[in-house]
């Protein structure tokens, strides 16, 4: 499970991962959000109706989910026990508080947080990626303080101060736990 505050880096790490790792299944989200224009149903998420998310929610189908900058996301859990039942290791990324539920209920899984050099770096990053308003990115910003101390309570810690150094340290600590896990 790779988890980060947004704008740290974890989703190109994780893709990254995924592909020098084979053995590895992304597991894909549920969301509320629109779908951005490179993403495909499925694959990036599930793109879900308000509706339809909370439907799921009742009946108790997610292992995690919140509601972030008014849109939902959640882990669907048929999903995780599809894969678990064929043997597949999955790759998450998540917010913060989403890998650690994901812990609680799969005590198994290997939490890895990556953290930005400095949330001024972490700024300029949400900034140059030009798809963040002033508001979604004050927002994103706020929630910095919190995932930052969240992120103590998993099992590593790399900073992304180097795309190519932080997939390096992250290669490493899968590695081990493909190894230790087969």
């Amino acid at each position: 499970m790779i988890s980060a505050p947004s704008g740290a880096g974890k989703t190109s790490i994780a893709q990254e991962i995924l592909r020098r790792n084979p053995s590895l299944v992304f597991s894909v989200s549920a969301t509320t959000r629109a779908r951005r224009a490179n993403e495909v149903e499925g694959k990036a998420y599930f793109f879900l109706t308000k509706g339809e998310f909370v439907r799921r929610v009742q009946q108790g189908e997610f292992v995690e989910w919140e509601e972030i900058y008014g849109n939902c996301y959640g882990t669907l859990i048929a999903e995780i026990d599809a894969a678990l039942a064929v043997g597949k290791h999955l790759l998450f990324d998540v917010d913060v508080k989403g890998g650690l539920s994901i812990k609680n209920r799969y005590p198994q899984a290997l939490l890895v947080f990556i953290a930005p050099p400095s949330v001024e770096v972490l700024r300029e990053r949400l900034v140059a990626r030009h798809t963040e308003s002033l508001e979604t990115l004050a927002r994103r910003l706020e929630r910095v303080p919190l995932e930052m101390t969240l992120g103590k309570r998993f099992d590593y810690r790399v900073v992304n101060d180097d795309l190519t150094t932080a997939i390096e340290n992250v290669q490493k600590i899968v590695s081990y736990y493909l190894e230790a896990r087969s």
